[in-house]
C-alpha cells in the first residue's frame, strides 16, 4: 500500500500528560530497547527481537527513528517527566489517516510497570493525535487476557467497542483482539 498523503510535521513541543513526556526516539535508547526485548510479549507484536543484542536493539532504534519519514506515523520514547529517564515506547500509526483513523500502541519497561506511565503516555499520545486535523478516531487492539493493557486503555479514556475474532496473528497463532476506541469530541 502506498502512502498518498504527507504526514503532519513532528510536534514542536513534546507531547506531555501527567508523569510523562513523549520524545523522539534517540540513539541512546538502545538500553531501553534491550530491556523491552526481555518482555516475553513485546517481541511477538513488533519488530524488536526477543532478548535483543546491542546490535539488534540499535537496529530497532534506527527503524523507530525512520517511522515518520517513511510515512508510518510517530514513534516516541516515553520519558518520566520528573527525571527524563526513558520508561517505555509508544507509537501513533497513521496508515489509515486518509480515512481519519490511527492505531496506537504502547509498552512500558518491565522495571517501570505499575506506576501509571502507560496510561499517561496513551493520554499524551491521544491528545497529540487530536492536533492532526484529519484524525477523528484512534484504535487499540488488545488481547482479552491482557488485563494491564485493558486498564491502561480505560484509564486513558478509551471505550471497549467489541471483540474481533481471530483478528491478528501473534506468535504464529491467530488471536482474538478487543477493539478499544477514542473518538475526537
Amino acid at each position: 500500500m502506498s502512502i498518498t498523503f504527507t504526514l503532519p510535521p513532528w510536534p514542536a513541543d513534546p507531547p506531555r500528560y501527567g508523569k510523562v513526556k513523549l520524545q523522539r526516539v534517540q540513539d541512546d535508547d538502545v538500553a531501553l530497547a534491550m530491556e523491552l526485548s526481555t518482555d516475553r510479549y513485546v517481541p511477538l507484536i513488533g519488530s524488536l527481537p526477543a532478548d535483543a543484542s546491542e546490535a539488534e536493539a540499535r537496529d530497532w532504534v534506527h527503524r523507530q527513528q525512520l517511522r515518520h519519514r517513511d510515512g508510518a506515523g510517530f514513534s516516541f520514547t516515553i520519558e518520566a517527566a520528573a527525571t527524563g529517564t526513558g520508561v517505555g515506547h509508544c507509537g501513533l500509526w497513521l496508515r489509515d489517516l486518509s480515512a481519519g483513523r490511527a492505531a496506537a500502541g504502547y509498552s512500558v519497561l518491565p522495571s517501570q510497570r505499575g506506576q501509571g506511565f502507560a496510561a499517561d503516555a496513551l493520554a499524551a499520545l491521544t491528545m497529540f493525535g487530536w492536533s492532526i486535523a484529519e484524525l477523528h478516531r484512534v484504535e487499540l487492539y488488545i488481547e482479552p487476557w491482557n488485563v494491564g493493557s485493558i486498564r491502561t486503555a480505560e484509564r486513558a479514556g478509551y471505550l471497549r467497542e467489541g471483540l474481533l475474532r481471530s483478528h491478528q496473528e501473534i506468535g504464529g497463532v491467530r488471536q482474538d483482539m478487543l477493539l478499544y476506541g477514542a473518538v475526537r469530541n
